[in-house]
């Protein structure tokens, strides 16, 4: 068989250790050819495809980034209810000329959306859930979450220090725009004091509050962990919004971090390279079985596979029950 391999949306890290899981796999283990496709579905749109090999793989494993290069195309959009190329056909002209049996799509709920569409012009698909947000429906976790939760992790630590000697509130923004994966579990393993998340309503009050009793109890400082995507006014920014109000409530010194694209770079740990390697091996062998329009995904322990379709255009969200606020809340964590 012949297979095309593309990672699309933003990068993460883990996306070359996957690489690497899917051809290694197919090539040693099933003798597939293996292509890559680069800059996402534009490379298919472009027929911009180069044969991969053994050669290909080497140093991947502890690589970020992407070896293929990404985009955020989206072939299947239409402006005013038009197709302004046919990109479509594009794509499938490009996977006729290379005769692929079948393209892996690695990436998050975009890629996911876009994977279902192509799957529906019946094209085989295989797809590879992939994002740091944690948020694709159908995967307990997507690689690349446990990457980004430990560097987030350990900038909350080294806040704690700087925000002891100096008395201070250290508000520390992370990635996050409708959930708040990254902000729950980041906050929680760095000993935060109050995390607010897209899906769970804060009264700013009640912020001030929290931080006065804390000083009450002879604690001086406080740690509060954002998520980007939690509602502000006027356009600000997550952590500015916070630490202004946080000033103007209780008239203590704040000073705000806005982590960015550090939580999206650098190597993956060692969890995220384990389950890249697992999830890029079970999509070839999803392939070799003729198992197509189906996502990759991680329930419990064990790697399976979800329906394409049930995928595409849903959210995996924080929800008030979930154990590490039910635990935080009776620790004295706020979550606004």
């Amino acid at each position: 068989m012949r297979i095309g391999i593309l990672t699309s949306g933003g990068d993460c890290p883990g996306i070359n250790a996957t690489i690497r899981g899917v051809c290694k796999t197919a090539m040693n283990h099933y003798g597939m050819e293996v292509f890559g496709i680069h800059s996402g579905f534009r490379g298919l749109v472009d027929d911009d495809v180069i044969p991969l090999t053994e050669g290909s793989l080497t140093g991947l494993l502890n690589m970020g980034g992407t070896i293929l290069g990404t985009s955020r195309e989206k072939p299947f959009k239409r402006k005013n209810n038009t197709l302004t190329e046919d990109k479509p056909a594009m794509m499938l002209k490009t996977i006729e000329k290379h005769q692929l049996d079948c393209i892996v799509c690695i990436g998050g709920n975009g890629t996911q959306k876009t994977a279902a569409k192509l799957a529906d012009t019946g094209v085989n698909v295989v797809s590879i859930p992939k994002t740091i947000d944690n948020d694709v429906w159908g995967t307990d976790v997507s690689f690349g979450f446990d990457s980004a939760v430990s560097i987030a992790t350990d900038a909350i630590d080294r806040l704690h220090s700087t925000a002891s000697a100096h008395q201070r509130v250290m508000v520390i923004e992370v990635m996050g725009h409708k959930a708040g994966w990254i902000a729950l579990y980041s906050g929680m393993a760095g000993g935060g004091d109050i995390i607010l998340l897209p899906e769970i309503p804060f009264d700013i009050h009640n912020i001030g509050d929290t931080i006065i009793n804390r000083l009450k109890k002879g604690k001086p400082y406080s740690i509060v962990v954002v998520a980007e995507g939690i509602p502000t006014v006027n356009g600000k920014k997550a952590a500015q919004y916070i630490a202004e109000e946080i000033e103007y409530e209780t008239g203590f010194e704040t000073r705000e971090t806005v982590l960015g694209y550090i939580q999206r770079g650098g190597s993956p740990t060692a969890f995220d390279r384990n389950l890249a390697t697992r999830m890029g091996g079970h999509a070839t062998e999803l392939i070799a079985g003729g198992q197509f329009g189906r996502m990759v995904s991680l329930h419990g322990s064990e790697i399976t596979s979800v329906p394409l379709g049930e995928v595409a255009g849903k959210l995996k969200l924080v929800t008030e029950d979930n154990d590490l606020v039910v635990q935080g809340r009776r620790m004295g964590i706020c979550f606004g």
